[in-house]
């Protein structure tokens, strides 16, 4: 049993992580904080907590008292810390976690370039205040990481664009059987994507009966899908990733485009993705006829994934589904934490979908 705390709990991923670690079985007590709301109780923000934290008597009905302290009290009380913040914090308290022999894991970008300091500082306009945090990292993504996730002490928690446009690539990446470039990822996003602070983009008016691209050509996950699957192909490749966003609370719907090196049917690919996914608990590779939706992964940790040969068998089609809030953020953090500890994969995150 452990004890986890959340740095930035009342954002749409760090309440997330609330909801899921006050029902972990292996989690003993949770502590939270947020800048905004500090000293408030977290059921005033979000009232679906009501009776699984302190009510305002304080009388504690769950893993939590529900006040939101400081990110000082939460790193000392807690043997792993979750970090939902802005880009470009979770430095500080990495280094913290790292010289008291704690674990962390960030949900925001810092730790998702391996020590590639360049290229984070090109796409996110900062360099590293702690390089040598950098080399105690790890990239969290269990079905390309796994044995080196359990040994880690940083966790760099994937972006949800990426989970899913990496889960569709990875077994063609791997077999060799796609030309590198250009890889086309063509994505699309529920609003919670865009984070609970109020702009123009997640405006109801603006977002509502409407469907757009956005940040065409200069988003910052496509270097993080680009440096991934250049890992798994074990050379550069040439990705053009579009995002755009939906108006729908959640899920992401990735399809993928990547020519053929040779010419194959989709049964043999369809097999191939089967086998290579046989073992993972939160990827399904569906049956032939059946397409992927975000309504049928919405409030669990699963990616859909099929697969299409199309153009006469020389190109390869794939689409993915996830929940943007689960296997995009926060449900795969959840998982890493899982093998960090040796706890069983899928605790506390074996969530059934929601039929509708």
């Amino acid at each position: 049993m452990i004890s986890a705390g959340i740095i930035g709990a009342t954002g749409y991923a760090g309440v997330e992580l609330v909801r899921l670690l006050l029902q972990h079985p292996d989690v003993k007590a949770l502590y939270i904080s947020s800048v905004s709301f500090e000293g408030q109780l977290i059921t005033d923000i979000y009232p679906n907590l009501y009776g699984l934290c302190a009510s305002k008597n304080g009388a504690v009905c769950g893993k939590t008292t529900g006040v939101l302290g400081t990110a000082d009290e939460v790193v000392e009380a807690s043997d792993v810390v979750f970090t939902a913040l802005p880009h470009g914090i979770a430095e500080q308290y990495a280094d913290r976690c790292v010289k008291t022999g704690k674990k962390l894991i960030d949900l925001s970008a810092d730790f998702r370039f391996d020590e590639d300091e360049a290229t984070f500082t090109q796409w996110y306009k900062k360099e590293w205040e702690y390089p040598a945090v950098h080399a105690e990292s790890v990239y969290g993504l269990p079905e390309m990481n796994r044995e080196r996730i359990r040994c880690a002490r940083i966790i760099g928690n994937p972006g949800c664009y990426v989970t899913s446009a990496t889960l569709a690539l990875l077994p063609a990446l791997k077999a060799g059987i796609i030309e590198t470039d250009p890889i086309i990822v063509d994505s699309k996003s529920g609003v919670t994507g865009a984070g609970r602070t109020a702009s123009m983009t997640n405006h109801f008016c603006e977002c509502g009966e409407s469907a757009a691209a956005y940040a065409v050509g200069a988003h910052r996950h496509q270097p993080e899908i680009a440096h991934n699957c250049a890992k798994a192909a074990g050379k550069p490749c040439g990705v053009v990733f579009t995002p755009h966003l939906l108006p729908m609370s959640r899920g992401i719907i990735s399809t993928v485009y990547a020519p053929l090196v040779r010419e194959l049917d989709t049964e043999r690919i369809r097999s191939m993705y089967a086998d290579f996914y046989t073992d993972e608990p939160f990827v399904r590779v569906l049956p032939a006829g059946k397409n992927p939706t975000t309504k049928n992964v919405r409030g669990s940790n699963y990616c859909d994934v099929q697969v299409y040969a199309v153009h006469g068998g020389k190109m390869l089609q794939i689409v993915s589904v996830l929940d943007n809030m689960l296997k995009g953020a926060s449900g795969q953090a959840v998982q890493n934490m899982n093998l960090l500890y040796g706890f069983a994969e899928t605790a506390g995150i074996d969530m059934v979908p929601a039929a509708f």
